[in-house]
């Protein structure tokens, strides 16, 4: 079987914005929700939950020059003026730890096994904005069957490119750099849990964390950790970057919870970019059907 990556597709076979929408509003309209036919052919409602009128997938233009993403900038336009040039070939992401098979895999091997597949997700971030996004991946799940962990494995560690030369953020004191983050390994081995590698069914921009960023969307958007290098198995919690910089505002597990403010703004409402009024911000994102399982008996409010 012949596995199309993004770059290989050509550019009459892309579904552009406007399709893609288009088909999103037929599927609506005929009461069927899917993860995207070309991608992966399995219901949506396999996978998420069911869409809110408000959930409409965000444009290109939006989702690709309004980030966080302090490696090229704490403006929200830095990235996409600065990440330009950022280079993502040759791309190396390093395996190890708590694994059988420890290795240095490049980016082509790493994600050659496997079929890409198109999600929509709802991008909800600690500053109370959220995007709804056509992210286009693969299940970590799948990578982490792959790596073969050992049981001493309980978490899988994540680390961004160092490359201050080409990131003007590592060269000021603004985060410890590299850039790290963490899940536990039934959070990582969620079906709903992504590897990216595209948005729209395009390659990623560099802006948006090419050529390799997670997105776990039950959570707060800044554990989407981007420019992905390591994948890490440890068996004790890692500690992520934006928890080391500031403990008292930003926790390992940053699930969203509209009930727990940050101790600078309310949590219990967000503004969709691309919208005027405020809308409501769900538990887990709205994902609370598929995950809070997973936290059944913890304080969310202690383990933030």
């Amino acid at each position: 079987m012949i596995i199309k990556k993004p770059n290989d597709i050509p550019s009459s076979e892309i579904t552009t914005e406007d399709q893609y929408l288009d088909r999103r509003k037929f599927l609506a309209a005929a009461g069927i929700a899917t993860v995207g036919i070309a991608g992966s052919g399995r219901l949506l409602s396999a996978i998420a939950p069911a869409a809110r009128q408000d959930d409409k997938p965000n444009t290109l233009e939006e989702i690709t020059n309004y980030h966080n993403y302090y490696e090229f900038g704490t403006d929200k336009e830095d990235p996409a003026a600065n990440a330009k040039s950022f280079r993502t070939k040759p791309w190396t992401v390093k395996v190890d730890g708590l694994v059988k098979k420890p290795a240095d895999y490049q980016l082509e091997d790493l994600v050659k096994p496997y079929k890409l597949e198109d999600r929509v997700y709802r991008l909800r971030c600690v500053e109370a904005w959220s995007m709804v996004i056509p992210w286009q991946g693969i299940p970590l799940a799948e990578m982490i069957k792959r790596f073969e962990p050992l049981p001493s494995a309980k978490y899988v560690q994540f680390t961004t490119l160092y490359a201050p030369e080409q990131m003007p953020g590592e060269r000021a004191g603004i985060l410890p750099w590299p850039y790290v983050e963490g899940l536990r390994m039934d959070e990582a081995s969620h079906p709903l849990t992504l590897m990216v590698t595209g948005l729209y069914g395009k390659t990623l921009p560099n802006q948006n964390g090419a050529p390799l960023r997670l997105i776990t969307p039950w959570k707060y958007g800044f554990k989407g950790i981007k420019a992905i290098t390591r994948i890490s198995f440890v068996d004790k919690q890692p500690r992520n970057t934006w928890q080391i910089a500031n403990p008292d505002e930003y926790g390992f597990y940053a699930n969203v919870n509209p009930e727990v403010d940050h101790p600078r703004w309310t949590q219990a409402s967000e503004r969709r970019i691309g919208q005027f009024r405020r809308i409501k911000t769900l538990m887990f994102n709205g994902y609370a059907d598929q995950v809070a399982s997973m936290y059944a008996g913890m304080d969310l409010r202690k383990n933030f």
